[in-house]
């Protein structure tokens, strides 16, 4: 198989509908099973909202999801060169043998007449669930760049571009993500694929925390000094709209945004090992933030930020809601001069819930509106 030729991209061999698609133009399969590759082919472009010709498309969705130390390198910014551009070349001439064959030959080697219709595929428009149309219009323009090329060096080179002006895998490709947890332990980063577009000028008001806020992300982005940040305050006065709005400013620049809730801290530490040598800048998302007297999470939250032997990325900042400004319940009975559990060192236990706030370089009130606000709202 052609597949077995390739070193840098060998992912694409263990992709289930590719591996078949290649497979039937070999001995041994059957009409049954050209057929079910088909429809599984068209099954999975209808749900990712790919038009034109399938075989390519989807080829095309692969190469732009394969995180290998080449396509890492060239999201970096970096010309890899070397053994490892060599290698590239070299798989590319496997990849671009099989981006230029002809599904339609199935057709006749089969008895069927279902892979010619794949080579230009039309549905209505009806978006997509997985990704948005902007990042589906990017595959298939990329899609169409490939199959234009000349040769696989000039294919190379495009989806160089591509990785360079896009990044790679998932986030290269969408806004948001969370965490989803597995049941045999530990995690996955998920893309959150269902995104409102809000923007920060559909919020009204609110100037002075909104450009707090844009001035330190625009600092982060840049590559430049920034704090974690809190933003407390009144309910529904548009914390979370305005993370979101930061969000869908600065994607295009690089900037990604990871949900994480309070029960999931424990996973913080790892969760920075993941993301700390990408070339993006992560936001990790705490909203509606808050801890009772009994819960200790913060103390999850206080090591990452404070930092161990480790100190934490440059490209990662915490951004946290809340509608407390101290983030942990305090009982009255802490400031007791004298507690029932005897605690000798109460200011002690004062300070340790107030620490946290205090964690966050940049706090943003956003408070109830006045009514000449509300009437403007």
């Amino acid at each position: 198989m052609i597949t077995e030729k390739i070193v840098l991209y060998r992912n694409l061999a263990d992709d289930g509908i590719l591996k078949g698609l290649l497979g039937l133009f070999e001995e041994g399969h059957s009409a049954k099973e050209a057929s079910e590759l088909c429809g599984r082919l068209v099954e999975v472009s209808d749900r990712l909202g790919f038009t034109g010709n399938l075989f390519q498309v989807y080829l095309s969705y692969l190469l732009v999801n394969d995180e290998n130390s080449f396509s890492c390198a060239c999201e970096m910014g970096d010309s890899p060169g070397g053994t490892s551009e060599r290698l590239a070349l070299n798989d590319f001439e496997a990849v671009y043998e099989i981006f230029k064959t002809d599904p339609g030959i199935l057709d006749k080697k089969y008895g069927l007449g279902l892979f010619g219709l794949l080579k230009d595929y039309r549905v209505e428009d009806r978006g997509t669930k997985t990704f948005n149309e902007r990042i589906r219009n990017r595959i298939l323009d990329l899609s169409k760049q490939l199959a234009s090329a000349g040769n696989a060096g000039e294919a190379l080179e495009a989806l160089k571009i591509f990785y360079g002006e896009y990044g790679v895998g998932s986030f290269g490709l969408n806004k948001a993500f969370r965490i989803a947890e597995k049941g045999s332990g530990g995690f996955d980063i998920v893309p959150i694929t269902r995104i409102a577009h809000v923007n920060l000028s559909d919020l009204v008001g609110y100037e002075d925390a909104k450009k707090k806020l844009t001035d330190n992300t625009e600092a982060f982005v840049a590559g430049r000094k920034a704090n974690n940040c809190l933003l407390f305050g009144d309910a529904g006065t548009g914390k979370s709209s305005s993370v979101k709005g930061i969000m869908n400013a600065y994607y295009d620049r690089g900037l990604r945004l990871i949900e994480v809730y309070r029960h999931q801290f424990r996973y913080l530490n790892d969760l920075v090992a993941r993301i700390k040598n990408r070339n993006y800048r992560f936001i990790i998302y705490m909203d509606d933030l808050s801890f009772e007297d009994s819960e200790t999470e913060y103390k999850y939250l206080k090591a990452l930020i404070e930092g161990g032997l480790e100190r934490k990325p440059d490209n990662i900042l915490i951004y946290a809601t809340s509608n407390r400004r101290h983030l942990i319940h305090e009982n009255f009975r802490d400031k007791l001069d004298r507690r029932e559990d005897d605690d000798i060192h109460e200011s002690d236990t004062v300070q340790e819930k107030l620490s946290l706030y205090n964690r966050f370089g940049v706090t943003i009130y956003f408070g109830r509106p006045s009514p000449k606000d509300f009437r403007e709202i």
